[in-house]
Formats: C-alpha cells, sequence, structure tokens
C-alpha cells in the first residue's frame, strides 16, 4: 500500500498507523487473536486458567462468591464447579438485535450488553498486550458477511455497535474483514499454483462463503477486490444445530409438550429461550 502513496500520503499514514497491529477473531462461540510477537505472527495465549489455550469459549462468568470475573474456559468451569454466578455466552448473538438497547441483571446490577462485550474484547486485548510486552493499538476485525440476514441497516446497525465497543476498549483503529475472505486469504499462503477456492466458514452464529481467485503471486497485493469473485452467508451455525438438539431431547425431559392440569400446553417460550444460548438471560427478568 505505502509504495502507492504520494510522499506526504505516507507520512500522513506512517503517523496514523504506528503502533502495534493486531487480528480479533470475536466469534459467537469461540475468539482469537493474533499479534506480531518477537518477530512473528502467532495466535496469543487467550486464557486465565491454569491452560492457557490459543483459542477460547466466547464465555464469561461472574462469579457472585468470589466478586470476580472469569473469561474462556475457566468462566465455563467455573460455572460447572457449582458457583453461584451468572454465565453469558454466544455475546456476538445481540449484535444487530434489540437486546443491544437494552440491560442483563449481573448480581444487583443491571449492566449493558455493550458493556459485557467489551468487558470480553478488553481481555483479549490485555492478554495480547502482555504477551507482546507493548500496547495494541490497531486492529483488523473478522465480521460474518452478515450479521443481520436480509436487512442491511440492522447489519450495518451490528458493525457501528461492534466498532464502537471495540474502540471504547482502547484500540485506535478498527478494520473489518469479511472472515470467509480472511480464512481465504490465509489458504492462499499455503498454494503454489493459481487456484480459484470456495471458502466455507461454518460457525457458532453463521454460515459464510466466499469464492477467490488466488495465486502466490498475489500473496502481498493490498487491493484485492478483483479476486473475490462472490461472497454470502446465513445467520446459521452451530447453535442452531444445540437449540434444534435440545427443544427435541432434551427440554421434553422437563415439560415441553406437556399440558396443564386444565387440559392446555405448557408455554413454549420459555423452552425456547432456554434453548438458546443469548436467549437465556431473559428469564432472569421474570
Amino acid at each position: 500500500m505505502l509504495n502507492r502513496l504520494a510522499k506526504d500520503e505516507r507520512i500522513e499514514f506512517t503517523e496514523l498507523y504506528m503502533g502495534h497491529f493486531c487480528g480479533l477473531d470475536f466469534g459467537t462461540s469461540n475468539s482469537a487473536l493474533s499479534a506480531s510477537i518477537d518477530g512473528e505472527v502467532q495466535l496469543v495465549s487467550l486464557d486465565d486458567g491454569l491452560k492457557p489455550r490459543k483459542i477460547i469459549p466466547s464465555a464469561i462468568f461472574f462469579n457472585a462468591e468470589e466478586k470476580t470475573r472469569v473469561f474462556g474456559a475457566r468462566a465455563i468451569d467455573e460455572y460447572v464447579d457449582g458457583y453461584v454466578g451468572r454465565l453469558m455466552r454466544s455475546l456476538k448473538s445481540v449484535l444487530g438485535s434489540s437486546l443491544m438497547g437494552g440491560k442483563t441483571e449481573v448480581g444487583a446490577s443491571a449492566v449493558n450488553y455493550g458493556d459485557i462485550i467489551g468487558m470480553f474484547v478488553r481481555f483479549m486485548k490485555e492478554q495480547g498486550e502482555q504477551q507482546l510486552g507493548d500496547s495494541l493499538e490497531h486492529v483488523v476485525v473478522g465480521r460474518p458477511v452478515f450479521f443481520v440476514d436480509e436487512d442491511p441497516e440492522a447489519d450495518r446497525k451490528a458493525q457501528s455497535e461492534l466498532e464502537a465497543i471495540v474502540k471504547a476498549v482502547g484500540f485506535k483503529s478498527v478494520s473489518f474483514e469479511f472472515e470467509p475472505i480472511a480464512a481465504a486469504l490465509d489458504y492462499e499462503r499455503q498454494l503454489d499454483t493459481e487456484s480459484t477456492v470456495l471458502t466455507v466458514d461454518i460457525g457458532g452464529g453463521t454460515s459464510d462463503f466466499s469464492i477467490m481467485s488466488l495465486s502466490p503471486k498475489k500473496v502481498m497485493t493490498d487491493d484485492r477486490a478483483q479476486d473475490i469473485l462472490a461472497h454470502a452467508g446465513v445467520h446459521i451455525g452451530g447453535t442452531d444445530f444445540d437449540r434444534a438438539l435440545s427443544l427435541h431431547s432434551v427440554l421434553p425431559a422437563f415439560g415441553l409438550g406437556s399440558k396443564l392440569e386444565s387440559g392446555l400446553d405448557i408455554p413454549v417460550m420459555q423452552f425456547h429461550e432456554l434453548a438458546t444460548w443469548h436467549e437465556i438471560n431473559n428469564l432472569y427478568t421474570r
């Protein structure tokens, strides 16, 4: 990019983007952060448990007994171990939804969903900075092709919400890249011949696809717009399979499909919320 800018533009670009860059994959189910550490781009060890992991569950546990909050696998471990508190997962799913304008109960407090997502992103940033030994100031964030299906305005709103959250935790600049395109560009580094490649990214909340023309000769090329032949996505992912499995095989044991003494069907709304990670929180307010 720099070699195509005029001299004064190069100076402005260099001053604007001085500092360390990182790549953030904030996923519905799992998350990861990459940065250049000791001269090599690598995944950051993120978990604050006894077994640091490069990829961690996108989870926060607010431990009411210890008055602490923990992240990733440790969050799930403390919840499973029986600590009193609040486990929150699938936070990415609230982006672009009406929930982003509301609050949820955490202990004795009502906390904005955006602030809760910010806690998780801040944890990842701080973990990266500890290993880098310096501040991370610029980030490229992966995003699904569509945060929200068939609603461009809600989709733009979701990206704007995530950008505001990421900047609020201390990043000076935020850029976005479609997740299947980022995956294709990473795969391109393994190629020795030009290829047309279909990339399929099935995540926890969305399934995304891209078709790109890839070549080892283009690995260092900045503008790849003409090589993107197609991209698409749907808001269907692993959590949808979890919900379907729960509704079909688990929740009937807890009353789904049963009848009240009056003969009326038991209301199903609470069962659907129990089967959907990011909607379980609604049950705390009833």
